[in-house]
């Protein structure tokens, strides 16, 4: 299924349930990986991806069809990991400094990284970045998204992204040059 067809799924007359199944099959890989670089464990992830198509499948009857498919999910798994790093966060108590490095920390004692040394200080970098930096630079770089598109995703103008990705690669910089020194 392509992105173009997701619309006529949403809108036959096809059962439902073998609509989003199809929906779920399209998207399910690219929509855990980008939840994955915001809440880094697996298991978190998985969780976030759940929850992700249980509202999707609760707001498909109010899909509108404005945005393309794709970017209605993503906003959704931003929104529902973003929510989900706060809940954790607040029952853990602790200040959004701390969360960062103990998400970095747990890169280091996870079954399910297998990037290398520098793949490691890569997603360390980028745990350093703040909170909106960090989805900009992962959209961007990651994902190849467009500015458009991560607009529509976010809310966020198109220039407002371009200075969160060019801070974000300058800081990561910064970060390689003082760890290398």
């Amino acid at each position: 299924m392509s992105e173009n067809s997701d619309h006529s799924v949403l809108r036959s007359k096809g059962s439902r349930d073998a609509d989003f199944s199809a929906i779920v099959s399209q998207y399910k890989e690219r929509l855990y990986w980008h939840i994955r670089k915001l809440v880094i464990v697996h298991e978190d992830a998985d969780d976030v991806l759940q929850n992700t198509f249980i509202k999707a499948w609760k707001g498909m009857e109010t899909f509108k069809g404005d945005s393309q498919l794709y970017t209605w999910l993503y906003r959704i798994a931003t929104n529902e990991a973003l929510n989900f790093l706060k809940q954790k966060r607040s029952r853990h108590m602790v200040p959004l400094e701390e969360a960062e490095h103990v998400l970095s920390q747990s890169l280091h004692h996870d079954d399910y990284f297998s990037g290398d040394q520098l793949q490691l200080q890569l997603q360390q970098a980028i745990l350093s970045l703040p909170q909106k930096q960090r989805i900009v630079f992962n959209m961007k770089y990651f994902d190849e998204m467009s500015y458009d598109e991560m607009s529509e995703i976010l809310g966020t103008s198109v220039g407002a992204l371009k200075a969160s990705y060019h801070h974000a690669v300058k800081k990561i910089k910064e970060w390689f040059e003082l760890s290398d020194s």
